[in-house]
């Protein structure tokens, strides 16, 4: 029991340090909530291993300095983190100090009609850790964020991905690649992200907006990320706020998605531009080597006047959906992530003027929105950080 008990305090130690490098021994102990000489007694084990290295003193405060200490990046143990939205897969392989060890990859993968999108994505994987010339026993796991229901203990995907054999997807992924795997749903990844590297930082109540191919939500609650009681919290594209009939991907008509989806705005885009309508879209759109989404967003961030027109019209939407959520939550910060927030400030005065027009001024008046500085790599950061929550470092 009492090595169960440290090899646990050896992952809460590498994770904090992860999470916050580099820290002092007094500010461990405060986090992890554990003794000081039990706090120092790990620390040093780990320095031994490699794993953690010491880095000079903290700024002086009256007294003795104190040691700050973060993980050793050239310790060789690195993370597979894989971001996937609908129709596009990323994966790149961080060290524990975050940085990029192999350049991010991508697959063009359809997972809602391609039925053999998990061999696709093994490959994928499997692929770009060989072309990486990393030794498999020096990775410490794999990381996927993905959308839909996700049952994040048993690695189940409820919404896409679907095994052959019909086991849990986790344990597929895990025995075909040789690595532990781990899943969860890419908005509530997106969620932690912001609250570990990002915009949601330090705060008790945010809201993060992931907009995307879909639209979704993670809810940040008291400093933690709320998954409601089953696991599915934060469904809030699902909301019908529709002003169309049209039928969303969910079975339902009236979704918020089926007006604010970046796959929506694509369509919306192309249809203008085959009635002829001047845009750069027109020209960039013929580029089949280049995702649709990705050129609809630089378009709009360089101001094409069909893009932003459209971008607006859909964030308009998005920003009365959050006024709805901030009479419910109350949060201090809305957070717009994902990979939609590289258009930037084009999304913000739509979605301001969302809130100021259907929200109460008193309530509207408490949260600030922003956008996230994080954008498309909140995902993938967090992808790397389900590995190191689950690794025991051993």
């Amino acid at each position: 029991m009492l090595i169960e008990k440290g090899q646990a305090l050896r992952g809460d130690i590498v994770k904090q340090l992860y999470y916050k490098n580099p820290l002092s021994l007094t500010e461990l102990s405060k986090l992890t909530r554990k003794s000081l000489p039990l706090v120092t007694k790990v620390v040093n084990s780990l320095v031994a291993e490699g794993y953690v290295k010491e880095q000079g003193l903290a700024p002086s405060t009256g007294g003795r300095r104190a040691s700050l200490f973060l993980l050793n990046p050239d310790m060789q143990k690195y993370l597979v983190a894989v971001a996937m939205d609908q129709f596009t897969t990323r994966m790149v392989i961080y060290d524990l100090a975050r940085n990029f060890v192999s350049p991010v990859s991508t697959l063009e993968l359809s997972i809602p009609a391609d039925n053999g999108a998990v061999d696709d994505l093994i490959s994928f994987i499997d692929r770009n850790i060989k072309a990486s010339g990393i030794d498999p026993d020096k990775l410490l796991g794999v990381g996927i964020g993905i959308p839909g229901f996700i049952d994040v203990e048993n690695g189940t995907d409820h919404s896409h991905l679907k095994t052959k054999d019909g086991s849990h997807l986790g344990k597929y992924l895990g025995k075909k690649l040789g690595l532990p795997v781990f899943m969860d749903n890419d908005s509530s990844l997106i969620a932690l992200a912001e609250m570990q590297f990002g915009a949601a930082a330090g705060k008790r109540d945010v809201m993060v907006a992931n907009i995307g191919w879909g639209t979704g939500l993670g809810m940040i609650v008291n400093g933690q990320l709320y998954r409601g009681s089953s696991g599915y919290a934060g469904e809030f594209s699902h909301i019908p706020l529709s002003n169309t009939d049209n039928l969303c991907s969910c079975g339902k008509r009236g979704c918020l998605e089926v007006e604010t989806s970046l796959l929506v705005m694509t369509k919306k885009a192309k249809a203008e531009i085959e009635k002829g309508a001047a845009t750069s879209m027109a020209q960039s759109f013929k580029d089949d080597k280049r995702n649709l989404g990705e050129l609809f967003l630089e378009a709009a961030r360089n101001h094409d006047p069909l893009a932003v027109s459209i971008l607006s019209d859909a964030a308009f939407l998005i920003g009365k959906g959050l006024a709805t959520l901030i009479h419910i939550m109350n949060p201090e910060r809305i957070v717009l992530s994902g990979r939609g927030a590289i258009a930037g400030k084009i999304l913000l005065p739509p979605i301001q003027q969302a809130v100021n027009e259907f929200c109460i001024p008193r309530i509207a008046d408490k949260t600030t929105i922003v956008i996230s500085e994080l954008a498309a790599d909140a995902e993938l950061l967090a992808a790397a950080s389900l590995v190191i929550e689950h690794s025991t470092f051993e």
